[in-house]
């Protein structure tokens, strides 16, 4: 904005959600990219195409949230969770799916995701869903968001 401090949009930048998005698909990750580009809060600030990808972006900093889908080329998103879990076990992990939640939410859950969104849902869910499990609660597609922290 004219006028403004250069401060003010460092400190902006700077309180942004850091996500890291890890899909095989260009499309999907652009989308993703778009998608947060339209919110004040939040930036897709890491990509990655494989599980092997993640885990070094993982090793290389601390997202605030992870957005992984569940079919990787190398391997199963759900497989990953223990991975990440045991080198960032605070950091949230979001399962995307081209699945209904109905078919693995609880399996993801019980390995350690946050959340779980179906690739079906409307972009709204995914924006919801990183502020929710970023401010500890869990969301999955389809439910109402639980606010409380996870254990």
């Amino acid at each position: 904005m004219a006028g403004e401090d250069p401060g003010e949009e460092t400190k902006r930048e700077e309180s942004k959600i850091k996500v890291l998005v890890v899909d095989d698909h260009q499309m999907v990750r652009q989308g993703l990219r778009l998608l947060m580009e339209g919110e004040a809060d939040m930036e897709v600030a890491g990509e990655a195409v494989s599980g092997r990808e993640m885990m070094r972006r993982v090793d290389e900093r601390r997202w605030d949230v992870v957005l992984l889908d569940i079919t990787l080329p190398d391997c199963c998103g759900l497989d990953l969770l223990r991975e990440i879990k045991d080198k960032r076990p605070g950091m949230p992990v979001v399962i995307l799916s081209m699945h209904p939640a109905s078919d693995y939410a609880r399996e993801a859950l019980s390995r350690g995701a946050a959340g779980y969104v179906a690739k079906d849902a409307a972009a709204a869910e995914v924006v919801e869903a990183i502020r929710t499990v970023v401010s500890g609660g869990t969301y999955v597609s389809g439910s109402p968001p639980r606010r409380e922290k996870r254990a």
